[in-house]
C-alpha cells in the first residue's frame, strides 16, 4: 500500500488564501480536506466552505479536531474556551487519497504555550505549501516563512502567489527562495464551484 501524501497549507500571515487555495487543491488531486483547528466562524467553518465550493465526489471533509468559539489566536481561544490544545490528539484522518491540511495563520501561530503549527506539521510529517499575497512587507513575511520552514527540515512542496499579482515582489522571492511555483490564483469577484474548477487545471502535477 502506498503512503498516504499529506500537503500542509500555511500562509505567510492570515487571509492571505489558504482555504480558496485548499479548495482548489482538494479539486485538483481529488484529495480529501482537514481543517485540524477552526477558530471562530463556527456558522460557517473554513470545511463548510470547502465542502460548498469542491465538485467532485471523491473528496471528502474530515471533522476539525478542535472547534473554538473565538475568531483568535488558536491558543488565546483555547484558554477562553477553557481547551487546552494537545499535539497528541491530532491524528490524520484515515483516507487513501491525498489529504490536504489547512492550518490556522501562518507557521509560527501558537496552538498553546509550547506548541506552534509548525510543531504540528512536523508531527503529522507533512509536506508544507505556502501561500503568498503581495502586499507591502509580503517579500520579508514570505522569506521568514520559508526560512523557517526549511530550519526545521521540513519538505516544501512550493509556494502558490494568491490575489493581484506583483511581479517584481514574486521575482525576488522566487529568487530567493529557490523554491517550486506551483501556480497562481488571481482575486475574483465570486468564489464559488465555477472559479475552482478554472483554477485546478494548473495545479493536478503538484
Amino acid at each position: 500500500m502506498s503512503k498516504q501524501r499529506k500537503l500542509f497549507i500555511t500562509g505567510i500571515g492570515t487571509d492571505v488564501g489558504k482555504t480558496v487555495a485548499s479548495a482548489i487543491l482538494a479539486e485538483a488531486l481529488k484529495a480529501d480536506y482537514w481543517k485540524p483547528v477552526q477558530a471562530g466562524s463556527l456558522g460557517n467553518t473554513d470545511s463548510d466552505v470547502v465542502r460548498r465550493i469542491i465538485s467532485n465526489s471523491v473528496s471528502v471533509v474530515h471533522p476539525e479536531s478542535y472547534r473554538l468559539t473565538q475568531p483568535m489566536s488558536p491558543h488565546a481561544a483555547a484558554k477562553i474556551d477553557g481547551i487546552t490544545i494537545r499535539l497528541k490528539d491530532f491524528k490524520s484522518p484515515e483516507t487513501q487519497n491525498t489529504l490536504i491540511i489547512e492550518g490556522a495563520g501562518g507557521i509560527l501561530v501558537p496552538l498553546s504555550d509550547n506548541k506552534l503549527v509548525i510543531d504540528l506539521i512536523e508531527k503529522l510529517k507533512a509536506e508544507v505549501v505556502i501561500i503568498i499575497s503581495n502586499y507591502l512587507g509580503s517579500i520579508n513575511h514570505s522569506l521568514l516563512t520559508i526560512e523557517c520552514a526549511l530550519n526545521r527540515k521540513l519538505a516544501i512542496a512550493g509556494i502558490i502567489f494568491n490575489g493581484e499579482p506583483n511581479v517584481a515582489s514574486e521575482e525576488i522571492i522566487l529568487h530567493y527562495a529557490k523554491l517550486r511555483l506551483l501556480g497562481r490564483i488571481q482575486r475574483e469577484q465570486e468564489v464559488n464551484r465555477e472559479m475552482v474548477l478554472k483554477y485546478a487545471g494548473q495545479f493536478g502535477t503538484i
